[in-house]
């Protein structure tokens, strides 16, 4: 009974927060579109009740979609309204035929490029078009002519609306940068509500355009577009797309979220066919009643999983609220400037562009790609941006397949051949030639480093080795990781680009086990076999510097392999660390300044977007800490560093419900006070990181996130801390799918671009 009133608490705290955000972003898209203001309230009440109870994604908050504001105002200036509305009942029909195919992953499939760059084109449109709302104007029917007209627009501007606009973007920008005891306060209300509100007040008693919502009356019914048939369906399809694809790929960021923020609990993946069939419905009953098209939005979602929303009862509150507010509150929104929700639509197109994306693309070399998705959608439309950035995309793939690199490299035990890049029949010449340089007689090693091998690729391979074999000569075939191809001898016998193994276990028993033979072999190994894999890719970084998404403190055991554990390659960690992964609180003496300064750099300078305290089992600082005293005056150096570890030893003594130290293990009782004290340890370091300025009010910003983490060497075992509930939950071998897709470098909810609408 006392769980279900938690969650009920929480899911109406968090959907009263989604709702105050969802009024002023609704009744924005609604006069971006040249709808009439009521369709986005419309939107957001159906989103939020149908789609909120209907929909896979329990989380996801849904109403007037922000993807769609560019192809909704075509419709209305093209069709009229009442037709726009058919269209959204059709493409929701289409949404649930598509649902009941069960194809909703399908989405998932399209290039990052592609949609990075339609989200781009689309604000760019956006704000271009409501900074002339905003100047006191009306936008023009496409952006090329929003941008010829601006320097007109700008000499003839009305003499308070822009600072109307002004008012609202600062508050939107300053708001969550407030500071101080009052400033967190401040922070709970939400910033677009915090941003109109101001303007609304700044602005009493001025004669400006406002908000004009007409009494409630029945809907008129939907009328079908006139015009041919094929140019009805072509614009069916476009509204079908881009809801579908922004709705499914901001459930899995939402999915995400939620898993990151509730590690532990058993929360169940979203289901995207079913949540494809709840947004069909949800826009047949939105056009039906004269809304706005209808589509999850990560913006609302990310803010629900903030506010602490636990079920699908917190989304369907929130479109009671909007409800509600729409039939009685209706003199209030009145109040509302027109140039406040321009300004805060404009800023919501401004964010859609992120070079924090376009660095992600150019990395992953699909710029062309996003560059001809966003300049088609600025000058032509979304449809048309869409195809001409996947007709690139096939065509760099194309490229790709026929970008393969073939070497010889003459070595003392034989021949190299290194083929680098996908083997089709179009290689085939190039890889012949190579080969035949390679004597008879002669013992070859091919190494294949690419994925993919067409038939023509795979005869041409195996009938010369059955010539060279013939001849007399050796021939080895192997993969870029090593594997099956034949090394010499040394203190160093661990392939490349292979799992982890101990270097003790394939040491040759007739090559001396010195620590400098072993490194200097190691080395030499590196440079022969792995330096020329990773050369490409180290060279890109040399040039383009260091982009970490991630800084990881953990301890200097031997034993602890961050990118062992982590999965991770160059670039993708900063790390930092010492004996017992600690983190000096501010005002440590001087001596303690080099993991602060770590810290600092990667959080101000690198701007990485999460730290990760990551303490492991059999710690020898953790076991110095529960045997030996360590106190002010301690002389060595590493009592004088472990006193930092003091505060968790005294958390320790601590007695709360989950029991010593307020920690736990999710599957299993915590073995000893030596493994209690290190998941204590990673709790208390986090609180120390919280207490240095430049993580606290990163923080606060949203644009830091903090994570506790524990390695079990033993049972090579982590452990993700849940930091409400102090438990540790093992990490299953399927449970990082949908996290991965957000940190790493994959297709997923972060690539996209969806995760940082907020």
């Amino acid at each position: 009974m006392r769980l279900r009133r938690n969650l009920l608490r929480s899911d109406l705290s968090a959907s009263i927060t989604v709702f105050l955000i969802a009024v002023p972003l609704s009744l924005g898209i609604a006069l971006a579109t040249g709808a009439p203001l009521q369709s986005g309230l419309v939107a957001a009440a159906v989103g939020g009740i149908v789609a909120g109870s209907l929909g896979g994604a329990p989380l996801q908050v849904s109403g007037a979609a922000t993807g769609l504001v560019v192809v909704t105002a075509d419709l209305v200036q093209r069709y009229g309204w009442r037709a726009t509305c058919a269209i959204t009942v059709l493409a929701g029909l289409a949404q649930l035929l598509l649902g009941a195919l069960r194809v909703a992953r399908a989405a998932l499939a399209v290039s990052p490029a592609v949609v990075h760059g339609m989200l781009a084109g689309i604000g760019t449109v956006i704000a271009v078009g409501q900074l002339h709302v905003v100047l006191g104007g009306s936008p023009q029917n496409s952006t090329v002519d929003n941008i010829a007209a601006l320097p007109g627009q700008l000499t003839d501007s009305h003499p308070v609306t822009p600072f109307i606009g002004a008012i609202t973007v600062l508050v939107l920008l300053g708001w969550p940068r407030l500071g101080g005891r009052t400033g967190g306060a401040l922070r709970k209300v939400p910033a677009p509500l915090a941003a109109v509100a101001l303007a609304t007040l700044a602005t009493a008693g001025l004669s400006v355009p406002r908000v004009d919502l007409p009494a409630w009356q029945a809907p008129a019914l939907p009328a079908l577009p006139e015009g041919p048939v094929l140019g009805v369906a072509a614009v069916v399809l476009t509204v079908t797309a881009v809801a579908s694809m922004e709705s499914l790929l901001s459930a899995v960021a939402v999915d995400a979220l939620q898993a990151g923020r509730q590690a532990g609990a058993q929360t169940a993946p979203a289901k995207l066919d079913r949540e494809l069939l709840g947004q069909g419905a949800s826009n047949v009953l939105s056009g039906l009643l004269g809304g706005l098209p209808i589509a999850g939005g990560a913006m609302r979602g990310s803010a629900n999983v903030e506010a602490g929303a636990r079920t699908r009862r917190a989304t369907v509150l929130h479109g009671v609220w909007v409800l509600l507010c729409a039939g009685l509150a209706g003199r209030a929104l009145g109040a509302i400037p027109l140039a406040a929700l321009a300004a805060l639509v404009m800023l919501v197109g401004v964010r859609m562009v992120s070079f924090a994306h376009i660095r992600h693309i150019h990395r992953h070399r699909e710029f062309p790609v996003y560059a001809a998705t966003l300049g088609t959608v600025v000058v032509f439309g979304v449809l048309q941006g869409v195809v001409a950035g996947g007709a690139v995309a096939v065509l760099q793939a194309l490229r790709g397949l026929t970008r393969t690199q073939v070497t010889v490299i003459e070595e003392p035990q034989g021949h190299r051949v290194r083929v680098t890049g996908q083997l089709t029949f179009l290689a085939v010449p190039r890889l012949t030639r190579a080969l035949a340089r390679i004597p008879d007689g002669a013992d070859a090693v091919v190494e294949l480093d690419g994925s993919f091998m067409d038939h023509a690729a795979y005869e041409a391979l195996r009938g010369w080795g059955v010539r060279h074999r013939s001849r007399g000569g050796r021939a080895v075939f192997g993969d870029g990781a090593g594997r099956a191809v034949a090394e010499p001898l040394g203190a160093h016998a661990c392939r490349p680009w292979t799992s982890w193994r101990n270097h003790h276990c394939t040491r040759p028993e007739s090559v001396p086990a010195t620590s400098g033979g072993q490194l200097l072999d190691g080395v030499s190994a590196f440079q022969r076999n792995t330096a020329p894999l990773v050369r490409e890719e180290l060279a890109r970084l040399a040039r383009e510097g260091q982009r970490p998404g991630q800084l990881f403190l953990t301890c200097a055991d031997s034993r602890l392999v961050t990118s062992m554990i982590t999965s991770s390659g160059p670039g993708d960690l900063f790390t930092v660390r010492n004996v017992g992964n600690l983190m000096p609180p501010p005002g440590s003496d001087a001596s303690c300044d080099s993991v602060a300064a770590a810290v600092e750099y990667a959080v101000d300078v690198l701007e990485v977007s999460s730290i990760t305290v990551c303490g492991h089992s059999g710690c020898g600082a953790m076991q110095a800490l529960l045997g030996s005293d360590h106190e002010p005056g301690a002389q060595t150096p590493l009592a004088r560093w472990l006193r930092h570890g003091r505060p968790s030893l005294a958390r320790l003594s601590g007695v709360g419900r989950l029991g010593r130290g307020e920690v736990a293990l999710a599957d299993r009782p915590v073995a000893d006070d030596h493994e209690r004290l290190s998941l204590v340890n990673v709790v208390q370091q986090l609180e120390h990181l919280m207490a240095h300025p430049c993580v606290a009010r990163r923080v606060s910003e949203g644009a830091l996130q903090l994570h506790g983490m524990y390695f079990h060497v033993g049972e090579a075992q982590a452990y993700i801390l849940d930091r409400p509930t102090g438990v540790f939950a093992a990490v299953g071998p399927e449970d990082g799918r949908q996290t991965a897709l957000v940190t790493g470098g994959g297709h997923g909810p972060e690539a996209y671009g969806l995760a940082t609408e907020v």
